[in-house]
């Protein structure tokens, strides 16, 4: 389904929602936006060469240092099973990829906003159809709200389908004395504390990415067979603000989307017509192990150009992105949106280098910039970094992940994020676009449709106390659903103050 014609219908129709509790800061600027929507960007460009840079083939990361990277015992059973993925059909494919590339390209121009949500990280044992569809209906639940909040196409993207690999700070992990290898992610160990379990297993590969083809046959079914119809989705919503509190700026701010869609109706526009029905979803993960990305790396053979068909979209994390890598070698010469995760530990001049390796020709919607820093750290770091990025003219897209910033351990020793401080890393990063007159292009959260209890805070009224409930996360802690979905009302809230309607009383 577009959305920009829904967009364009809610821009016209609909007020604003109470900011109370996101509104700009006084540090921030006018916060009008950069650029009219009207303005429209080109389609990446197409190569006829079957290598995408030079000297660059699927298999020239070997030649550099790779980190956090398995290494496996049993070299006979590690080819055994990248012969079976060269012979496996890619997961999606490179028109899929580059529609993708084409909408980012559009966001970079202040034309769009991308949401990224999912799990930490996929699990064998955790795979159902109710875990994808649950997820997969929070995101389109959040699209619907930041659409009508910004008047923008939201693009939507699933952390889904193969983000199973995970880095690790420690190589090993201690357990009453126990040293064992860390658990480094399904595709590569398993999560029980047994040296059997911890055991690099390379078949593992085999069975992410046939994980993967399951669910991805899912998102399709959902994407096109009516589950992702506008009216329901909104009845979803209502089913949220329901139990808010009566007056709730959430319940005000839903009202205003019931309004708009009713006007619609009224004046003919048929909602339930396939374009409101059919909608773009795509996937993307870590690209962290590259013996799994080589062999599902195929030639186009419309453009020449080598895709990475795991996914739609491949990010390098913090612990990945040395410009010297192997990591960065892979995926420099590949045709997908790329990715790259910096914190307060990146440099101007070091960001820089990174955009000239990763998109030397300055593609629009090649490279999304993902920051990851908490709020404090943001506000001191990320002026300069997109001041260097303006001053050199490098065509990106701005996210921000406020999670990974402001992971903590309770007393008790769980793993939790606070939703306060996620919110005001969010604040911070509105509040700097504003001051910098540059677009807050999108957002990257872990979570889940799930109702987990593993973030602290928000309405869901989850405690440190309550953690232990349902604390299921085999990796990093989630926003469950009802946290997810109240961070995407407080973006939408602020994001129309920047299109400059005013504020419902």
């Amino acid at each position: 389904m577009k959305f920009s014609v829904l967009a364009r219908l809610m821009f016209l129709l609909g007020g604003s929602a109470s900011v109370s509790a996101f509104v700009p800061s006084s540090r921030s600027g006018s916060g009008k936006m950069c650029l009219p929507l009207s303005m429209v960007t080109s389609s990446p460009p197409p190569t006829t060469s079957s290598t995408s840079s030079e000297g660059w083939s699927p298999d020239s990361w070997r030649k550099k240092t790779a980190h956090q990277m398995p290494v496996y015992e049993d070299k006979e059973a590690l080819q055994g099973a990248v012969d079976q993925l060269h012979k496996a059909s890619p997961l999606v494919f490179a028109g899929e990829v580059r529609k993708l590339h084409d909408n980012i390209a559009k966001a970079t121009q202040g034309q769009g906003f991308l949401l990224m949500g999912g799990d930490c990280a996929e699990a064998f044992d955790e795979f159902s159809v109710d875990h994808v569809r649950d997820t997969f209906r929070v995101i389109l639940q959040m699209a619907l709200v930041l659409t009508f909040g910004s008047s923008l196409p939201v693009i939507k993207v699933g952390r889904m389908a193969g983000q199973f690999a995970k880095p690790r700070s420690d190589p090993e992990e201690v357990i009453d004395d126990v040293s064992l290898p860390s658990y480094r992610g399904d595709i590569i160990n398993l999560e029980e504390f047994t040296p059997e379990a911890r055991k690099n297993n390379p078949e593992n590969m085999v069975k992410a990415y046939h994980q993967s083809a399951q669910t991805l046959n899912i998102l399709r079914a959902f994407s096109t067979g009516g589950y992702a119809d506008i009216s329901r989705l909104h009845a979803w919503n209502l089913d949220f603000v329901e139990s808010t509190d009566a007056g709730s700026r959430y319940r005000k701010f839903a009202y205003k989307v019931d309004e708009s869609l009713r006007f619609m109706k009224a004046i003919g526009v048929d909602t339930t017509s396939p374009k409101f029905q059919h909608i773009d979803f795509f996937t993307a993960h870590e690209c962290l192990l590259l013996e799994y990305e080589e062999p599902l790396t195929r030639v186009d053979s419309i453009t020449g150009r080598w895709y990475d068909c795991s996914a739609h979209m491949l990010w390098v994390g913090e612990r990945t992105r040395q410009l010297d890598g192997a990591h960065l070698e892979f995926i420099r010469g590949i045709g997908n949106p790329l990715g790259v995760k910096i914190s307060d530990k990146c440099t101007p001049e070091e960001l820089l280098e990174t955009l000239n390796t990763m998109n030397p020709r300055n593609t629009p919607g090649k490279i999304t910039i993902i920051v990851r820093m908490g709020a404090e750290k943001l506000r001191r770091n990320l002026p300069g970094l997109i001041r260097a990025v303006q001053r050199e003219g490098k065509s990106v897209l701005w996210i921000s992940d406020p999670v990974h910033g402001n992971t903590r351990k309770t007393s008790s020793g769980f793993k939790t994020r606070d939703f306060d401080r996620i919110r005001e890393e969010l604040r911070a990063f509105f509040d700097v676009h504003d001051e910098m007159g540059s677009h807050p292009g999108g957002v990257h959260l872990e979570m889940t449709g799930e109702d987990v209890t593993e973030c602290v805070g928000g309405f869901s009224g989850v405690t440190e106390e309550t953690l232990k409930n349902r604390y299921n996360t085999s990796c990093d802690p989630r926003l469950n659903g009802a946290q997810a979905l109240e961070i995407a009302f407080l973006m939408a809230e602020r994001m129309r103050v920047r299109t400059g309607l005013p504020p419902l009383e």
